[in-house]
């Protein structure tokens, strides 16, 4: 792997004729990780504390009507998700994750800022409601100036997030048991921190905004995304930094080029020792064996008549002669986008916990043990990272060693595995949500209610502590998909192409959350249509909140089939066709 390192690796060494040579890259370990994942966790309690209640207070301080505000929240969430994208070509392709993530952490920092300002300025948003007065909406330059400091965490986000975990696996050696270790460990860690974000957000961040200071409870994210800055560049000197090699799409690009000129032409007998395969030349990209799998590629690396090799045994035009490393790093990407396509569909039960197993906890009885103390409905929304929280430390130090010295395989069971099992729980978890609503609405039509919903519907007496074996299923559930599906892009993925493997788990969610919006309408309009309260109703007591989750379980079960038979089909990188080792064998789920 070629890094760009500072201070002791900077100077290059001499060989023997007096050439410069590569130095040898010193990888720091757990030694870096301080830095690294201080950094990580400053910087999300900085950006989610900042973007939690931003509805809120588009509502509140800048009077925007809900609609507006919601609409406003939507493109600018999609379009965060959706930047990962261009942060990563651009880290892959020129700037090298390192760069790439320091300027978005300032990008992220002057976001905030000026977000902070408009909320702490008097002049940079409206004036508050007067009683019997209509309330005055934001000025052209208030509004210009809010969206300016949105565009600055568009940015932030759009670098920081493709780039910060595969930072910090870099920082592992990947040759070395140890070093392969830690990369597994930092990937739950990661999440970890993640989990410990939203919590403080969730609760602490949003009650200082709410109930204390909007320009404080602003200012404190601020505050954290500067500590974040500041861990980042305070292990500048002891960081693993990778070089990037150029746009790995356009040798994709090339690859799917050539492959269709040469269309015609016929494979030969042999591809593996007749197809065009120069010298290695790259320290970054490791060295593919041939597989057999989406042979219409291997085309490109056939040597036609025309086709020219220069003296250092490339390729004079690549994009009328490619390698078999080439195609074989476009396989990679195309194996892995089947099962990406099956993380989209399994997000959707995750979408719901946002939406309504809130406006659930809302026709719940939310008193604890009959006092005076009622639960806030957006609160439940804390027992799924509860359930990580509790989870990936005593998954990744207790149960992963014994379950190594069981299975005899480095983590105990596969990525692809542990996958599996996180669909399994999401549908378990819709099904059991499914049955509580069932009884919730049954108490709320049959029995004595305790108050008046804001939606109109009656309150049943029914404990709202029953959601939290859902919500906790759902956390374990996020725990085994969601962590592996990182770590499975990272690994599998080319390695010019490991920002790109950050951004897909964003994109899928993104695509997820407009799926979900999708499947919403959708229901709503054809239950509707037959005359009666659809699924989805204002009041959950006249509709059928548990039949849309069964719809949601079910959906779940498909994809968990069609999960299987992609995890069957799947090759992990690295592998040829003749290869009898046990990552072979652990491709396939053993349920």
């Amino acid at each position: 792997m070629a890094a760009d390192t500072r201070g002791d690796l900077e100077t290059m060494e001499e060989s023997e004729n007096g050439t410069a040579v590569e130095p040898q890259v010193k990888y720091r370990g757990w030694k870096a990780m301080p830095y690294v994942i201080g950094n990580e966790t400053f910087e999300k309690l900085g950006n989610i504390g900042m973007a939690s209640n931003l509805l809120v207070y588009l509502t509140t301080i800048f009077h925007l009507k809900s609609v507006t505000a919601a609409t406003t929240l939507n493109v600018f969430n999609g379009t965060t998700n959706l930047a990962t994208v261009i942060g990563a070509f651009i880290a892959d392709s020129y700037l090298g994750r390192y760069t790439t993530l320091g300027w978005a952490c300032i990008a992220s920092l002057m976001g905030m800022l000026v977000i902070t300002l408009t909320a702490g300025i008097p002049e940079l948003h409206p004036a508050p409601c007067i009683r019997g007065q209509q309330c005055m909406g934001p000025t052209t330059l208030q509004l210009a100036i809010l969206l300016i400091g949105f565009a600055f965490l568009v940015i932030g986000a759009g670098g920081i997030r493709p780039c910060n975990l595969p930072f910090g696996a870099d920082q592992f050696d990947p040759n070395t048991g140890a070093g392969k270790r830690g990369i597994n460990s930092f990937f739950n860690w990661y999440y970890f921190t993640f989990t410990i974000a939203v919590a403080v957000s969730s609760t602490i961040i949003i009650y200082i905004q709410s109930e204390v200071s909007w320009a404080w409870g602003f200012a404190i994210p601020t505050i954290l995304m500067f500590l974040a800055c500041a861990f980042f560049y305070l292990g500048s000197k002891i960081y693993v930094k990778v070089r990037p090699e150029g746009s790995p799409f356009t040798s994709i690009a090339q690859v799917l080029v050539v492959a269709f000129r040469k269309r015609r032409l016929k494979l030969p007998a042999e591809p593996e020792k007749s197809l065009f395969n120069p010298p290695h030349a790259s320290s970054l990209v490791s060295k593919l064996p041939y597989t057999n799998q989406f042979n219409f590629l291997d085309k490109a690396a056939i040597v036609s008549h025309t086709d020219e090799v220069g003296p250092n045994g490339l390729a004079s035009n690549p994009w009328r002669l490619c390698s078999i490393q080439q195609v074989e790093e476009v396989k990679c990407v195309l194996r892995v986008i089947p099962i990406w396509s099956t993380g989209i569909i399994y997000y959707v039960a995750f979408s719901q916990q946002h939406t309504y197993i809130i406006l659930q906890a809302l026709q719940f009885d939310r008193h604890l043990w009959r006092g005076s103390f009622e639960i806030p409905a957006a609160s439940f929304t804390i027992f799924p990272m509860l359930a990580l929280t509790i989870w990936i430390p005593l998954y990744d130090r207790v149960i992963v060693s014994r379950l190594e010295k069981f299975t005899g395989k480095e983590g105990g069971i596969t990525l692809l595995q542990r996958m599996g099992i996180g669909i399994i729980f999401s549908v378990v978890a819709m099904i059991i949500s499914a049955v509580i609503e069932d009884q919730r609405r049954r108490h709320a039509l049959h029995r004595p209610t305790i108050g008046i919903a804001p939606s109109g519907g009656a309150v049943s007496s029914m404990s709202s502590l029953w959601l939290i074996a859902p919500l906790m299923l759902l956390g374990l559930s996020e725990a085994f998909n969601m962590v592996s599906q990182l770590e499975f892009y990272y690994r599998q993925l080319p390695e010019n192409m490991r920002s790109v493997g950050g951004s897909l788990l964003f994109c899928g969610i993104a695509i997820s959350s407009y799926l979900s919006g999708l499947l919403v309408t959708i229901v709503h309009h054809t239950t509707e249509a037959y005359g009666k309260e659809n699924w989805l109703a204002e009041d959950l007591n006249k509709g059928r909140l548990d039949l849309f989750y069964v719809l949601i379980a079910v959906i779940g079960v498909v994809n968990f089939f069609l999960f299987l038979a992609f995890a069957k089909w799947y090759r992990y990188k690295g592998l040829d066709d003749g290869s009898d080792t046990d990552l072979e064998g652990e491709q396939v789920l053993q349920c």
